[in-house]
């Protein structure tokens, strides 16, 4: 039989996330039994370092069954995300043990799963170092410092390696705990979940999701020079080697310091300054996609096709149905 623990860290968990992934594996099991299948965990406990977390300034609490140390072996291990704003550092710090136990765990044959800034304890713990990870979009920058030798992919919803589960930001965690029911249940009970919840099943990509807004969080001058650079002028003409002349570096040094500061090339860098222009228009007003493609700085409509789907994973047409309202009121 196997064991599923869902952890109950100190600090400021993110309760839903919680709640969720427990009623969501109770719901599988109810499921299951009900269809004269026998459960796929004998035990699914919440587990944790005190008796209880309160979050919300006390609005709510969530009571761990287990203290973590009495959790000697388990199979599948749940790491919440925690709340918006918090001090990743202090959770970090206020549960070394829960760390500790985690890395014990999985040398010991147990997968682990983080979801969404839960990816800050999982990484704590060295476990994907050179793996990949996502986490939400909007805390991929304090991460990369935080942790460089972790393969940072914020544009994924979910990665999985090696046992190591992690998803992308907010709701996107349902995700992952479908993919997670999915390998424990099957299939079916993956979509009979799915539609339980109201959650798409299958969402491989949280990019038409990112807001870009420069990853500044660094103290490179030169680079924060480039980035404002690239900024004002991202409707001209451009060149790396340009770039660099006048900030009085050579081309390989100003690509080797952009790419550690802000995990994009100058090239790079300028597309997405650009595609964010473009996302802001594509959302607001009644231009057509031509002239949205001029106005950013491309003159070809393939080129500008390629690069918008790129970054955000839909069309530049399909961004647009998605997000004007206008747009979309038109069209219906």
């Amino acid at each position: 039989m196997n064991h599923l623990t869902i952890l109950v860290p100190d600090g400021q968990p993110n309760p839903i996330t919680i709640i969720s992934t427990y009623m969501a594996f109770m719901q599988a099991e109810k499921h299951l039994v009900m269809r004269g299948g026998k459960p796929v965990f004998e035990k699914i406990v919440l587990a944790g370092i005190s008796e209880k977390v309160d979050v919300y300034g006390g609005l709510f609490s969530v009571t761990p069954i287990e203290d973590i140390s009495n959790v000697k072996n388990t199979n599948l291990v749940v790491i919440p995300a925690f709340l918006p704003q918090t001090n990743t550092e202090q959770n970090i710090k206020q549960n070394k043990k829960i760390v500790q136990w985690i890395e014990d765990q999985y040398k010991n044959g147990a997968e682990v799963a983080s979801l969404c800034t839960g990816a800050f304890i999982l990484a704590s713990t060295g476990l994907v170092d050179g793996k990949k990870c996502s986490i939400h979009w909007n805390d991929a920058n304090a991460f990369r410092q935080m942790f460089p030798k972790v393969n940072l992919v914020a544009d994924h919803v979910i990665t999985h390696e090696h046992g190591l589960y992690t998803s992308g930001g907010a709701f996107s965690f349902m995700n992952l705990v479908l993919y997670l029911l999915e390998k424990y249940y099957g299939r079916e009970m993956a979509i009979l979940c799915s539609k339980l919840f109201q959650v798409d099943i299958d969402r491989s990509s949280q990019s038409p999701y990112i807001v870009f807004n420069g990853q500044k969080s660094h103290d490179d001058e030169i680079v924060l020079k480039a980035q404002e650079f690239l900024e004002k002028s991202s409707m001209d003409k451009f060149s790396v080697e340009k770039l660099a002349k006048e900030l009085a570096v050579s081309r390989r040094n100003l690509d080797r310091r952009f790419f550690k500061a802000t995990g994009n090339t100058p090239t790079e860098y300028l597309q997405r300054v650009k595609v964010e222009s473009a996302k802001k228009q594509l959302e607001i007003s009644r231009k057509t996609v031509q002239e949205i493609m001029y106005e950013t700085g491309y003159s070809d409509l393939k080129a500008f096709r390629e690069v918008f789907k790129k970054v955000t994973g839909l069309s530049p047409l399909e961004y647009r149905n998605k997000y004007n309202k206008e747009a979309v009121t038109a069209s219906s």
